[in-house]
């Protein structure tokens, strides 16, 4: 800062204010970049599903198919307010499958009571049949998870969950359909 700007700032408080509010902006153009950077972000996605049995198509050809909330969630990224999905209470013995192109995800018996609110799974059907992506959306780094068919986004992982394998498969449950296993 040099003399005269120190002067200036001593001398009249409109150039304090001048001076704070300079800060300000400058602040708040650095957050809301940060937060853009965060929400425009190409992950790579590790993803080895078989790539000619991949499903690819375009944006209109997804707002055909699927519903307008299930479009915002799984092409969009979008999130379910929590403790709003049927599937959470869900009990039934089957298999959890896309909501957009019915590939299997998870079994019923992998299922726990999370308490976030949203259906949770401790491991996948397999490996192959959900991709993962780094997110560093919201001010965060998390684990995106995505079926590996179609990229439609499912939730997140997280490596608070129980044995056998520590990990939580926090999924919306708009991104799933269920099928039960029939007896």
């Amino acid at each position: 800062m040099t003399g005269l700007y120190k002067y200036l700032l001593n001398l009249n408080p409109i150039y304090q204010l001048i001076d704070n509010m300079n800060n300000l902006l400058t602040s708040s153009f650095l957050l809301i970049s940060f937060i853009a950077y965060g929400q425009n972000y190409h992950a790579e996605i590790s993803n080895n599903f078989p790539e000619d049995q991949r499903i690819e198509k375009s944006e209109s050809e997804w707002k055909k198919e699927l519903t307008d909330v299930e479009y915002y969630i799984l092409r969009k990224k979008g999130t379910e307010r929590a403790f709003t999905s049927d599937l959470l209470g869900n009990k039934a013995t089957g298999i959890y499958v896309c909501a957009a192109c019915r590939l299997p995800l998870f079994e019923s018996a992998t299922k726990f009571k999370s308490g976030t609110g949203w259906p949770s799974f401790y491991q996948p059907i397999n490996q192959i049949n959900v991709a993962e992506a780094r997110d560093p959306s919201y001010g965060m780094v998390r684990t995106e998870v995505l079926c590996a068919r179609c990229d439609g986004h499912l939730g997140h992982v997280f490596s608070d969950g129980p044995d056998p394998t520590g990990l939580r498969y926090c999924i919306n449950g708009i991104a799933l359909d269920f099928e039960k296993e029939e007896k």
